[in-house]
């Protein structure tokens, strides 16, 4: 006879995953998902904190706040061969009235990310190839 500790059923707890919704978008942040597919060897990547998202009507810019799965600058990601690489970048929220924007990371040297035209959606969550 074996001993088996019960296993609590799988489930989500729906209040939770709602009031979480909420509050992402009560704060106003930007998602952008960034999917850089490595074609090189020994390919290291990093993000700069001078990585905006850019309003193309106006002069508003959204700042970059949080990262995941990435470095900032001076420090480096090292990316596995020929594989494609996700992170997440996290940005203060631009205006409303902003339809289109740029994801610009302005940087004193080439190289910098940089994905134009970017059509503003209802949810602020978006996933860009790099």
């Amino acid at each position: 006879m074996t001993n088996r500790l019960p296993t609590p059923a799988p489930g989500v707890e729906t209040d939770i995953a709602l009031e979480q919704k909420t509050i992402v978008i009560e704060e106003g942040h930007i998602y952008v998902h960034c999917h850089f597919h490595n074609t090189y060897k020994d390919m290291l990547i990093r993000i700069w904190k001078t990585t905006f998202l850019i309003d193309q009507q106006g002069a508003n810019r959204a700042p970059l706040i949080h990262a995941e799965n990435i470095s900032f600058a001076p420090v480096w990601t090292a990316i596995p061969d020929g594989k494609t690489f996700s992170f997440l970048l996290i940005f203060g929220s631009l205006p409303k009235s902003c339809r289109v924007f740029d994801l610009v990371e302005e940087i004193a040297q080439p190289g910098g990310f940089e994905v134009r035209n970017i059509a503003r959606n209802e949810s602020d969550v978006y996933h860009v190839e790099l």
